[in-house]
């Protein structure tokens, strides 16, 4: 979100980008046979909100993004970007 000088708070979400690192973070998730409970556990992120980031539900801060990575033992950019 923006907060303008004015009051006037602009929420941007781009739901394609959503969804994409949701496909991202679901793919491997199972490429490494974690279900989303253990991902949970080792990433420390709770499974619902696991669950939603998956679905392309929310808009994920750059902590939970780091979060997810480590938990996934990957690197920030590995999660975001498809290789």
């Amino acid at each position: 979100m923006i907060s303008l000088t004015f009051g006037v708070v602009i929420n941007i979400k781009n739901v394609e980008v959503m969804k994409a690192l949701g496909r991202r973070l679901r793919d491997l998730r199972i490429s490494q046979r974690l279900s989303q409970k253990r991902l949970a556990e080792l990433s420390d992120v709770h499974i619902s909100q696991i669950s939603r980031v998956e679905r392309g539900e929310v808009n994920v801060t750059i902590s939970t993004i780091h979060a997810l990575a480590e938990g996934l033992g990957v690197s920030v950019v590995e999660l975001i970007i498809d290789q």
